[in-house]
């Protein structure tokens, strides 16, 4: 029960594309694919196991099994902590906003979403909405809305492939057309759109805005800029801190030969699959798969020539203790 691969839900919305069909193998039977749930332990979502003794028992069912040791002493107490997503926008998203866990617990029944993106690939000049341009008064929004002149506040970023993007419950925000991201989030998919480009559903009407909501949790400050962190070079592999935040920490592997994980514990991991192949503790792992690490595991070992993200709930202010240092 230590390390077994996760099989994702797809999700088919109106702005997705082909890619993660083509080029990460998932076979989903649709034409084109928006979104797959890499993890994801939800009533709208839910991931089942590929692998070993536990293939085809849900995430929430080996949860159960295990009375929740799998997932480590930090999420003692709590609901699953975390969605991870590959996201492939052939259009562009809804402008958005995502409220933070004292509103949305009060108005939803459900946490806050605070996330983050990493851009895997992008098209020459992508850009995302990054929040606003310069800070400004709800009624300015509110009459920016109505005047349908919300392009002129918002904060356009061109991205490159590499890019980590921090986006903390409040931001006003959209990914762009041309672009393959990781989204990192608390588990929630509480969104109120606040534009969307005229569009039409799939039942012929626009889909709907949640424009008062958007305004009641929207910072309507500029967002700062995210925090970017050096490398950490090693015997065989090196490694990047992209966020850490309470609510997560991810961290990127480029792996040459090995690396050797200490699971502490204190939380499960989650490692995203970004190119390459290799073996997870025996398992086969090439790009656009997903494995769970159970907390309990211990000393985990990625051997072959790959790289990946591996997330983590909570603040993890010890990095390097999770990483074993060749000698």
């Amino acid at each position: 029960m230590s390390v077994f691969k996760l099989r994702p839900v797809f999700k088919e919305y109106i702005w997705g594309g082909t890619r993660l069909i083509e080029e990460y193998g998932k076979e989903c039977g649709f034409e084109k694919l928006a979104e797959s749930w890499e993890l994801a332990c939800r009533s709208d979502g839910m991931n089942t196991s590929e692998s070993g003794d536990l293939k085809d028992r849900t995430l929430g069912e080996i949860i159960r099994l295990s009375s929740g040791q799998i997932l480590g002493s930090r999420c003692r107490g709590m609901e699953f902590p975390i969605l991870i997503k590959l996201i492939d926008a052939t259009d562009d998203l809804s402008v958005q906003v995502h409220p933070d866990d004292e509103y949305s617990l009060s108005h939803e029944g459900e946490p806050g979403k605070t996330e983050m993106w990493y851009v895997i690939d992008c098209k020459q000049d992508a850009q995302i909405i990054y929040g606003l341009k310069n800070e400004i008064t709800k009624a300015d929004l509110i009459q920016a809305l109505n005047d349908n002149r919300l392009s002129e506040l918002v904060n356009r970023v061109r991205v490159k492939k590499g890019d980590v993007f921090y986006i903390p419950s409040g931001t006003l925000h959209a990914i762009g057309k041309g672009i393959v991201v990781a989204e990192i989030q608390q588990n929630s998919n509480i969104t109120y759109r606040v534009f969307d480009y005229n569009r039409l559903g799939k039942d012929g009407k626009p889909r709907e805005l949640h424009i008062q909501k958007a305004v009641e949790v929207i910072n309507t400050r500029p967002t700062e800029v995210t925090k970017h962190f050096p490398a950490v070079k090693c015997k065989g592999f090196e490694y990047t801190l992209l966020v850490r935040c309470r609510y997560f920490t991810t961290v990127r592997f480029d792996v040459e030969d090995k690396v050797v994980l200490d699971i502490d514990g204190q939380s499960f991991a989650h490692i995203l699959m970004l190119s390459g192949e290799g073996m997870i503790s025996g398992l086969e792992a090439k790009k656009g798969n997903s494995f769970f690490i159970a907390a309990s595991s211990g000393r985990t070992e990625i051997k072959g020539h790959c790289s990946f993200i591996l997330t983590r709930t909570g603040c993890e202010e010890g990095i390097d203790k999770l990483v074993e240092k060749p000698r």
